[in-house]
């Protein structure tokens, strides 16, 4: 949690003055361009990411699979998590990168809007379920993957400014 001052912790945004659940009113607020990019990886084993590298999956092409999924997920992002806004995207790019070092796979998104609030769960959207994806059309080769290090890494816009995870995190394996 983050403080506005010493003695005063920051109100919550999504809970009334009785501490329930409640959307956040955002319409004092003007549009401006906000976005967002978030990251993870997905860890393998060896035979299982030569496999799928070289297009040979049972179900499939699980890289375009994987990245439709996880566009598909920003766009619907206000309709999987309960207090979130629906936004008009404007760009949703998500790009899944071979490491052979994990081995496994690096997933990036970022999504961008004109809009009156961010873009930051559209961007860890996508990267989930980009993350699921894979594992679903990779299964059936290895149960044993694992999905890891889901995070924002950095967002633009909005109230409360910019944000840019440091290097070291943005390389976490």
């Amino acid at each position: 949690m983050t403080f506005s001052s010493p003695q005063e912790p920051q109100r919550l945004t999504h809970l009334n003055d009785t501490g329930e659940a409640n959307m956040v009113d955002v319409s004092a607020k003007l549009p401006t361009r906000r976005e967002a990019v978030a990251g993870a990886q997905v860890r393998m084993s060896r035979s299982t990411f030569e496999t799928i590298v070289a297009g040979n999956a049972p179900k499939g092409d699980v890289i375009t699979t994987a990245k439709l999924a996880g566009i598909m997920a920003a766009k619907q992002t206000s309709q999987l998590i309960p207090l979130c806004h629906p936004l008009p995207l404007s760009k949703i790019e998500v790009q899944l990168t071979p490491d052979p070092e994990l081995p496994g796979y690096q997933i990036r998104a970022q999504v961008i809007t004109k809009a009156e609030t961010g873009v930051e769960m559209e961007a860890l959207t996508a990267v989930s379920v980009a993350a699921l994806t894979l594992y679903d059309m990779a299964k059936a080769l290895e149960k044993s993957i694992q999905i890891e290090f889901i995070r924002l890494l950095s967002k633009t816009g909005g109230k409360s400014g910019d944000y840019e995870r440091s290097l070291e995190e943005k390389q976490q394996k």
